[in-house]
């Protein structure tokens, strides 16, 4: 039978029996606190009782901060996850129970995300670190009760498929203005992305000693190859016109093959577009350029996805888009 006392102007209920522990609960009324004990004491006569004391006990920013040493901070590249926890440690739901968070909350701040401008894929990986909390918390934490609010909310799609590609005549504009600009890597940096499919970052960090314009090949070393769906292949062949482009940038035994920061060059090619007039452009466009320049050349599906890097012909698609004109020709 639950023992139910009045502590100033709370209610605490108290559950003792043989064969479970004990389970005690402050209530703001004596109503609330008989519901509860019955409830409680029903699903202990059912056999349907799980413990609810640890996920009551423990709010997210504890629950976050033990997803970092237990499970985060393991993962092969735990930067961006280091930067999504602290991000959730700024937010107020950081001092609810994990118990107490229900979809409404995470809905909300969703809506307060959107609402602000944050991309989708943004507000999508936000929400999956604390839904992979939940699960590793019920799985492997003892909260086995414990129901994962992410699971009742629509979660954001993800980014826009893009499909910009440079248009007749942009590659010589582009190409032109940045040869004029003051930082020399920028015009360089520019062909290599489009020659070499490399992502903006992983472009950055070419190093002299992975080079090979002897055999055609930059071999990359497996600590820079990345994971999940932002691998790098361990070896991409050079094109003649990146062998060309390599070999104008003045050669180095080791080091940084570009001598400039990626920023600087970010902010070269900004500015350049703005002042042509191309205002729906980004260096990321680049890589699927690259991407269909590849096909049109006629190599096939593996062939590409060997350079790009790409894990399925899926994600390859959507990198993809051929010029109708350039297929138009191929029939005939």
């Amino acid at each position: 039978m639950a023992s139910i006392t009045k502590r100033g102007k709370y209610w605490r209920a108290q559950i003792v029996r043989k064969g479970f522990p004990p389970q005690f609960h402050t209530f703001d009324t004596k109503a609330e606190a008989e519901a509860w004990a019955r409830a409680t004491e029903s699903e202990m006569d059912q056999g349907r009782f799980v413990s609810r004391v640890e996920a009551e006990r423990t709010t997210l920013a504890q629950a976050l901060e033990r997803y970092w040493t237990s499970v985060a901070s393991h993962k092969r590249h735990p930067r961006q996850e280091r930067y999504r926890i602290n991000h959730w440690l700024r937010q107020p739901l950081r001092h609810f129970a994990l118990a107490n968070l229900k979809g409404a909350h995470f809905a909300q701040y969703r809506d307060e995300r959107r609402a602000a401008g944050r991309a989708e894929n943004t507000i999508r990986l936000e929400l999956a670190l604390v839904s992979h909390l939940f699960e590793i918390a019920r799985k492997e934490w003892g909260m086995s009760g414990l129901l994962n609010p992410l699971k009742d909310i629509r979660k954001p799609s993800g980014s826009r498929e893009r499909d910009r590609r440079l248009r007749t005549g942009e590659y010589e504009l582009i190409a032109e203005a940045l040869s004029a600009s003051d930082n020399s890597w920028v015009r360089p940096a520019f062909d290599l992305a489009i020659e070499t499919s490399l992502r903006q970052g992983m472009l950055f960090k070419l190093q002299w000693e992975w080079v090979h314009l002897d055999r055609r090949v930059v071999i990359i070393p497996g600590e820079h190859r990345g994971v999940g769906n932002k691998v790098v292949p361990a070896a991409i062949p050079l094109s003649s016109k990146a062998v060309e482009t390599l070999r104008s940038i003045p050669p180095a035994a080791r080091g940084p093959v570009f001598q400039t920061t990626q920023n600087a060059v970010v902010c070269v090619w900004k500015r350049t577009l703005k002042e042509l007039g191309i205002t729906d452009l980004r260096w990321h466009d680049l890589r699927h350029e690259a991407a269909s320049r590849l096909f049109e050349r006629g190599l096939n599906p593996m062939e590409v996805a060997s350079i790009t890097g790409h894990k399925n012909l899926t994600m390859l698609r959507r990198y993809t888009h051929l010029a109708a004109e350039n297929l138009a020709a191929k029939l005939g």
